[in-house]
């Protein structure tokens, strides 16, 4: 069986980048395409010495560092490379893999990380932090994502299956493409956070500090809470509203971005591991688990598929101070057991994850 793989573009080594990682581990002898590849040397590693086969925006003037402004063009591009030779082909899609075109007696398995979050029900935020909600340019982009979510979900139908990274997505799937997606977790790498029973006193929320992650709200609640120690760890540019939001309590402390080592060890170590964001599933969260540590999360999006109430971590159901001063008032009358925390986590895991890819592939069509 002659296979290949799809994702959109590689520039630096993230989460759908580690499916992509996991994919290549099951059909080691599949050929890789990818709209255009600007993946820096040093984070390169898990490509091997594989050729990647790119598309026409891969020689465009600029793309090496701007080829995000030919997003209109990448549903063409997808669609030129000709696929006729294989028999499976299996997409990792987040924009426009999943619309590469096929035939007869192909079979086209696509991992759904998310329809164009910006192109749908995000588009408002999307056009407001990108400034422009007016003028030729906020014209244009509105246009654009206009022909983006007709392409979206004509493409859409093309797959012969579509799987999805969390209930959350199936939802959004269902919502936009009007189609019904299997659900099949991504994979965590469970084995470099290792199971630490001895908890000390800190609450952890590790993250970027972008708008969506509300790292404020979390700020606030603890500015509220005295008597329960919080670490931030992370910058990016919501960090002066973090600043604010925490009003110097001296039960909070911000040590910005730490050292990966250093990370794991307050993870291990964290009386709780604290998320106010909607994600669309959330892999800091299983990490946190596979370490043995409980989760107090908001109770939406991929959370919800990851954490146990009751048994792992508890959930607080608004996006509010108030919301979490609650979840973590409940979760001090709690005694939650490292190793169920840690069993939970095993779900996630990569092994899982290439059982269940290799089920889906191995159906009968």
């Amino acid at each position: 069986m002659k296979v290949a793989i799809i994702h959109e573009w590689l520039d630096s080594y993230a989460g759908s980048e580690r499916v992509v990682e996991q994919f290549l581990k099951i059909w080691p002898d599949a050929d890789l395409h990818v709209v255009c590849d600007f993946m820096p040397p040093a984070e390169r590693g898990w490509l091997g010495n594989r050729p990647v086969r790119t598309s026409f925006i891969q020689r465009l003037p600029g793309a090496a560092k701007r080829f995000r402004w030919y997003l209109g063009l990448m549903p063409m591009a997808i669609e030129q490379f000709d696929l006729s030779a294989y028999d499976l082909i299996v997409s990792s899609s987040h924009a426009v893999a999943k619309g590469v075109l096929t035939g007869p007696g192909q079979r086209h398995i696509s991992y759904v990380h998310s329809p164009m979050r910006y192109a749908w029900d995000l588009q408002h935020q999307y056009l407001r932090q990108a400034n422009l909600e007016r003028g030729l340019k906020g014209a244009y982009t509105r246009w654009l994502l206009h022909k983006l979510r007709a392409w979206d979900q004509l493409s859409a139908a093309r797959p012969d299956v579509l799987l999805a990274n969390s209930s959350y997505i199936a939802e959004r799937i269902r919502k936009c493409w009007r189609r019904d997606a299997e659900v099949v977790f991504p994979p965590v790498d469970t084995d470099r956070f290792t199971l630490h029973q001895a908890k000390q006193d800190h609450f952890l929320i590790a993250s970027r500090m972008v708008p969506y992650k509300r790292i404020e709200l979390v700020a606030e609640a603890f500015a509220r809470m005295p008597q329960h120690r919080l670490v931030i760890c992370g910058d990016g540019p919501s960090l002066p509203l973090v600043q604010a939001a925490a009003k110097g309590a001296p039960n909070i402390e911000l040590r910005g971005r730490v050292p990966q080592a250093e990370l794991v060890q307050l993870t291990q170590t964290a009386r709780a591991c604290v998320f106010a964001a909607e994600e669309d599933f959330g892999i800091a969260t299983v990490e946190a688990q596979a370490c043995g540590t409980p989760v107090i999360a908001f109770g939406k999006g991929g959370a919800v598929d990851i954490v146990l109430p009751g048994e792992t971590g508890v959930l607080f159901p608004h996006q509010t101070v108030d919301s979490l001063c609650d979840a973590v008032q409940h979760f001090t009358t709690m005694q939650l057991s490292p190793a169920a925390c840690r069993a939970n986590a095993e779900r996630f895991s990569e092994a899982a994850f290439r059982t269940a890819i290799q089920a889906v592939a191995e159906r009968p069509a």
